[in-house]
Parts: C-alpha cells; structure tokens; sequence
C-alpha cells in the first residue's frame, strides 16, 4: 500500500498564457519553473512542493483535451493552495490591490484540518481556493 503525500501537479488549459502566468506568478507568488517549446505549449509553475502545469489550447499538448475553457465549461471545480501563514486582511489586501474579486472566509476543511479559506477567479474563471494555514 502506498500513500499519498500532497498534490503534485494539477494541469490548466488556457487561451491566455500570459494573463494566467501573471495572474499565478505576479498575484498569487509561484515562479516557472520550466517551460517547453511553443508547439508542445506546457508552462510548468513551481507552486511549494506542487506544480501547476499551464497548456496552452492550441498545442500539441493542448489538443488533446479538447476545445477551450469558457466560463460555464470550466476543466475543474476548483483546486486549493495551502498558503503559509498570513493574516486574512493582508490576503484580501493583497488580492484586491491587484484587482482580484475577493469574498469571504470561511471556515473548510481540507488536507490540514478546518481553516479560514476563500475563493478567487484565475483569468480563464477557474475557482482557486486559498487557504490560510492556522
């Protein structure tokens, strides 16, 4: 029997590769971590110990989940980034001086127990929870 550690890497089809590099690596603090060629179109983000792998629709790699995400055919329901400490006004501070919609907290469950978390939109309407480590 094996047993699972954490996310390793979740992959997002996108239409704007550089709204969501920025909107990954600008607004939320990932940096790339590898990119390939144009033609095979994978742009991998170091996310802690995660990747978020970005493809984009119209590559090799791309075509071969189908036509691109709209806002009500979204390619998943929503993933969650555990974030290291930080207070939740400073969260929200921070999204919203970088023109993100931000809602509530909460408290939800996840991998580390009950936590304060709330939702976000990415550029292609992606749910990203963010939760606060307690």
């Amino acid at each position: 029997m094996f047993e699972i550690a954490g996310i390793d890497h979740i992959v997002l089809r996108t239409t704007q590769l550089t709204a969501m590099i920025h909107f990954y690596c600008d607004i939320l603090g990932c940096s790339i971590e590898r990119k390939t060629s144009e033609e095979l179109g994978l742009t991998q983000l170091r996310v802690g110990y995660s990747l978020i792998d970005l493809v984009v629709v119209d590559s090799e790699l791309g075509a071969l989940g189908g036509g691109a995400p709209t806002l009500t055919e979204n390619n998943l329901d929503h993933f969650c980034l555990q974030l290291k400490p930080i207070s939740e006004s400073d969260i929200k501070q921070h999204l919203m001086s970088h023109g993100v919609d931000v809602g509530d907290f909460s408290k939800r469950y996840g991998a580390q127990g009950f936590g304060p978390s709330l939702y976000v939109k990415d550029p292609e309407g992606n749910t990203v929870e963010l939760k606060s480590q307690v």
